[in-house]
C-alpha cells in the first residue's frame, strides 16, 4: 500500500539571472541588494534562504532536507517580504522605506500588534528600526504598518 503525503517544501538553487531578478525587486523597494556571492535557495513556497558557498560540497542525493541556510524573505507577486533576519541584513544599507519606531511601538510590535503610525514617503513593505536595531518588516498602509511577526516569535510579557 502506498501512502500519499502532503507535498513537502523543496529547495532549488537559484542561478545568476534569478538572483538578479530578486535583487531588482529588493533594490526598487529598499535601495540596496542581497549578497550575490552566497548560494540562494528558493522553496516551492517562495521562501528564500541564503547559505555559504561551501554548501556545494555536500551530496544532497542521500539526504532529505526541508530547510538549509538562513531564511531571508518570502518572494511573491505582492513583492519581497523580509524576515526579521532579512531586515537585519538589508537594513544597514537600505536607503528608503525604513520606518523608525518608538519604545512603545517596539513593545507593541513584538506583541504582534499593527502599528498605528504615519509612514510618509513609504510604500509597500517597510523595514522597522528602533535605536539603530532592525526589528523586522511590515506592510505600510494608510492606517500604519501591518505586523508579520510569527506567533511563535512574539513576546507576550512585554509591558
Amino acid at each position: 500500500m502506498e501512502y500519499k503525503s502532503s507535498p513537502k517544501e523543496s529547495l532549488r538553487i537559484l542561478n545568476t539571472r534569478e538572483k538578479k531578478e530578486i535583487n531588482q525587486q529588493v533594490s526598487s523597494q529598499w535601495g540596496c541588494e542581497l549578497d550575490r556571492s552566497l548560494v540562494w535557495l528558493l522553496s516551492n513556497k517562495g521562501k528564500l534562504y541564503v547559505a555559504d558557498n561551501d554548501i556545494g560540497s555536500i551530496d544532497f542525493r542521500k539526504l532529505k532536507i526541508d530547510k538549509i541556510g538562513l531564511y531571508v524573505c518570502t518572494v511573491s507577486d505582492k513583492g519581497v517580504r523580509l524576515s526579521i533576519e532579512g531586515s537585519q541584513l538589508i537594513g544597514p544599507c537600505a536607503k528608503k522605506n525604513v520606518v523608525d519606531v518608538s519604545d512603545d511601538g517596539l513593545k507593541a510590535w513584538f506583541r504582534g500588534e499593527d502599528l498605528e503610525k504615519t509612514v510618509d514617503g513609504c510604500s509597500g513593505f517597510v523595514i522597522l528600526r528602533h535605536d539603530g536595531d532592525f526589528i523586522g518588516c511590515g506592510k505600510a498602509t494608510e492606517k500604519g504598518v501591518l505586523n508579520f511577526v510569527p506567533k511563535t516569535r512574539r513576546v507576550l510579557g512585554v509591558d
